[in-house]
């Protein structure tokens, strides 16, 4: 392993490539520490050390900009915009044709829904700019603490002070952005989801040193344990494929032959990836923020019933129903993902024009049909997969009093094994092109 790695930084161009890639990391992660303007910075530390951590949703954004939401900094909103937009451009091919014929044309059309998608960034990170802003200013960002701190998170309340905090916050998304292209461009990998990684990584060492401090070494080691389990699982799950098998005809094009080749279509297990869990954490924190917007209490100083049914079993996502209904949501939500991004009858249309077919089935709609009816199988325990491991940290949150954000679960452990493994997969392919043995053997 360590010859291997030597075997990279011996290559001048892989070099280049990964020291481009770890400079823009280290300018990413220094601007989720530089405070945007009119922001107390010594008031969200010292309420961030009160309060610890965020619940619902506020979490989830939280974690993809590596703490520097509630920093308030001027990369606060992360990646986060750009995530809801790849995954909205996503949905509307469904719903609007212009867009699945752009995509049906190739690299020119998904330049033009790549161009729609950074349009959409921008117009989220202003309305999600927009919304941090006030939430601060109104003192709700640590609600419920007491600290006097957690009231005075800004120096200055004025329109126009509220106006640059917003465009900064909304300009560093636009720069997140560039900085992922570049790293895509220049660098190794991925660089959108590289800085997914980063992010996550970043809230790791937090986390655990948090599980030390509150119960002890020996739980700490044992969350340690049970962490590498749950990490070579969901290796093992990610790369697990089933392979149906397709045979082309041999056929004559002018005075060549062509076809009569063996190959195959991987249907990954996990085919969704973490769109539903984002999907269904997204969906439960709707009813918290309703509530939240409705706690007026009435002359006898109780609030709604309806708001109190909400706070006791949607609040802090250690009720067993919160749990349940948070499991069948991202099973719900899978099956929906994969039959968007998944076409059976595209696909088999695609190997009747190509003259592919799958042995022991008939072309066209018999084919579709088969391939529908495997899709359908293999979601079925890609979904409790999702399922089960996006309880971990609520189920750590219960027992051991661990964070949303505790590292070995939920999204944050599919993001660090998925992008991982794509890293060094093209790590490897590039020293193969050279003549190395690789990383991977």
């Amino acid at each position: 392993m360590f010859s291997a790695i030597a075997r990279v930084f011996r290559t001048p161009d892989l070099r280049r490539k990964i020291g481009f890639t770890l400079a823009i990391i280290a300018i990413y992660r220094l601007g989720a520490h530089v405070p945007t303007p009119f922001v107390s910075f010594p008031n969200v530390q010292s309420c961030l050390d009160q309060t610890g951590t965020t619940e619902g949703l506020l979490s989830l954004v939280n974690l993809f900009s590596g703490g520097a939401l509630m920093q308030l900094s001027i990369f606060a909103l992360g990646v986060m915009p750009y995530i809801t937009a790849t995954i909205i451009v996503q949905l509307l091919r469904v719903v609007i044709p212009h867009f699945e014929t752009l995509y049906k044309e190739g690299q020119s059309g998904q330049a033009k829904l790549t161009q729609y998608t950074r349009y959409l960034t921008i117009a989220l990170a202003l309305l999600q700019s927009t919304t941090l802003v006030t939430v601060a200013r109104s003192g709700q960002l640590f609600p419920n603490t007491g600290i006097a701190e957690c009231d005075a998170l800004l120096t200055n309340e004025s329109w126009w002070a509220a106006l640059l905090m917003i465009i900064t916050m909304t300009a560093g998304t636009g720069l997140i952005m560039w900085f992922a292209e570049m790293v895509t461009e220049r660098g190794v990998g991925n660089g959108m989801s590289l800085l997914i990684f980063v992010s996550i990584a970043a809230t790791f060492p937090a986390a655990l040193w948090g599980i030390a401090q509150t119960n002890g070494f020996e739980i700490f080691l044992l969350v340690l344990a049970v962490g590498i389990v749950v990490v070579a699982l969901v290796v093992f799950v990610e790369q697990s494929q089933r392979r149906i098998p397709v045979q082309y005809a041999k056929r004559m094009v002018g005075r060549r032959t062509v076809g009569g080749t063996n190959t195959y279509i991987p249907i990954k297990v996990n085919m969704a990836g973490v769109v539903p869990v984002i999907f269904a954490s997204s969906l439960l924190y709707i009813p918290a923020l309703i509530a939240q917007f409705n706690m007026q209490p009435d002359a006898n100083g109780n609030v709604p019933g309806w708001v109190a049914w909400i706070q006791q079993y949607f609040q802090t996502g250690d009720h067993p129903l919160y749990m349940a209904v948070y499991f069948l949501l991202i099973v719900g939500f899978t099956y929906f993902y994969v039959a968007i991004t998944f076409n059976p009858v595209d696909v088999a249309d695609n190997m009747k024009k190509y003259g592919g077919f799958i042995p022991g089935i008939r072309a066209g709609r018999p084919t579709a049909e088969y391939l529908d009816y495997v899709l359908t199988r293999i979601t079925l325990p890609g979904s409790i997969y999702l399922g089960l491991i996006a309880l971990i940290p609520l189920v750590a949150l219960a027992t051991v009093g661990a964070n949303q954000n505790f590292p070995f679960g939920g999204a944050s452990i599919l993001i660090i094994v998925g992008v991982g493994l794509d890293t060094v997969k093209q790590i490897d392919a590039q020293l193969q092109q050279r003549h190395y043995e690789g990383l991977l053997r």
